[in-house]
């Protein structure tokens, strides 16, 4: 079973910026890949980011520009640098990984953009 646990969301004022990371209980972290979705509560859950194996990565039109998707293959980790936060991000964030088609999802960490 995959274990993924996200922390450093907060309270952070627009125009802020917030580091997330992502830490995966999974010995071959390093061969699947890993995304950010988030959901605000009545709206669907939403894709933000992606990086796959190569490093490679896709983001949503919304944060393009914006976020920045990385991974720490050594540590299991992968993190979502975003900076520039609008209120519209805020939004529980969650970490994916995939693994033979399967989703696996973390708990969730809550990022709150408002003045």
């Amino acid at each position: 079973q995959v274990q993924l646990v996200e922390s450093g969301g907060g309270l952070v004022q627009p125009g802020g910026s917030l580091r997330l990371s992502c830490v995966a209980s999974e010995s071959i972290f390093r061969m699947y890949a890993m995304a950010w979705y988030r959901q605000a509560p009545g709206k669907q859950r939403d894709f933000v980011a992606k990086i796959y194996p190569d490093s490679s990565v896709n983001y949503a039109d919304s944060v393009k520009g914006r976020f920045t998707i990385s991974r720490d293959n050594a540590e299991n980790t992968v993190y979502l640098q975003m900076n520039s936060l609008k209120p519209e991000d805020t939004a529980i964030y969650y970490c994916n990984l995939r693994k033979y088609s399967i989703n696996y999802w973390g708990q969730g960490t809550q990022v709150t953009v408002s003045a």
